[in-house]
């Protein structure tokens, strides 16, 4: 069955009312085992990340500092996270979960996150929610221990990238892709391989040309050994932070086009759930949950096992 990787760490003790959904980790576990999808048992559990691998993308003093409580109140504020133990915890466990994802690709052709896509986190500085990038980290993993030769990052948050596209603008074969809000936050934009800044207000048709047209030249001029996916569903029409106007079925029909243009091409791709943001947390979570029954389907389609 399609490879999930989750860890009961994922939704630690958060403020009440808080902009950040942190309890939409374990309501997309709740909801992917009600609806049938997953057993909890056959959920992968990661470890955390050690330290030197999140060092291949990351200040070691600033993974110090954030290990141990130590950022300061202008760093905290930039965060936009209250720093606690368990989120410590949390964060780590979740970039293994995302190198798990991969090596889980890798082996299978297709797996899935039901976390990740923390792409606006920098060198040595967090930002927009994100501590450690966890897309740069893999990426730099999978080149660094020789596991693949050239990486290619597919963001569909509709955010920019931009901690992604700064953490690899020196490493040639990892390749960043960034479909984002063209005026969305952050205001000041990285410079990604590939930017595609799209207009306030696009719908699902547009949208899919854009994404359906992008892949098919894109993973036919890299021919990359592995494709990092970020399935941000805050390009949904209802969400509290973005500006497009995609539909449920169009976030299904997107996930399902960059899934099936990998297979395609037998490129392994690991799904990663990116941002979303509404006060209705059930509801954001089916909504995330969206990935993994769409990669469920082209995975049954494909025959994979």
């Amino acid at each position: 069955m399609l490879p999930l990787v989750y860890h009961d760490d994922y939704s630690p003790p958060f403020p009440a009312n808080h902009r950040f959904p942190m309890e939409k980790f374990r309501l997309l576990r709740d909801h992917l085992v009600d609806s049938g999808l997953v057993r909890d048992d056959e959920l992968h559990r990661p470890q955390a990340c050690p330290p030197e691998v999140l060092a291949l993308a990351h200040c070691p003093a600033y993974i110090e500092r954030f290990a141990s409580g130590e950022l300061t109140y202008q760093e905290q504020r930039r965060l936009g996270l209250p720093w606690s133990e368990p989120l410590a915890r949390r964060t780590v466990r979740a970039v293994g979960g995302s190198l798990l994802a991969a090596e889980l690709a890798l082996e299978h052709g297709m797996a899935c996150h039901l976390a990740g896509g923390t792409h606006h986190a920098h060198y040595d500085e967090a930002s927009g929610f994100c501590i450690f990038n966890d897309l740069a980290i893999v990426a730099r993993y999978l080149l660094e221990s020789g596991r693949v030769g050239r990486v290619l990052i597919y963001d569909c948050d509709v955010h920019q990238g931009d901690g992604t596209a700064r953490l690899l603008e020196n490493v040639t074969d990892a390749i960043t892709v960034s479909l984002h809000c063209e005026k969305n936050f952050p205001a000041r934009k990285a410079r990604s391989d590939w930017d595609i800044g799209l207009p306030i207000g696009m719908g699902d048709a547009d949208y899919l040309k854009v994404v359906d047209d992008s892949l098919g030249y894109l993973l036919a001029l890299y021919q990359p050994d592995i494709v990092l996916y970020d399935a941000g569903v805050d390009v949904h029409r209802d969400d509290a932070l973005g500006y497009l106007q995609l539909s449920d079925a169009g976030i299904a029909a997107r996930d399902e086009s960059v899934l099936r243009h990998c297979l395609e091409r037998d490129i392994p791709v690991v799904g990663l759930i990116g941002g979303g943001y509404d006060k209705d947390r059930a509801l954001l979570a089916r909504r995330h949950g969206i990935l993994h029954h769409s990669a469920a389907r082209v995975w049954r389609a494909a025959g994979l096992r």
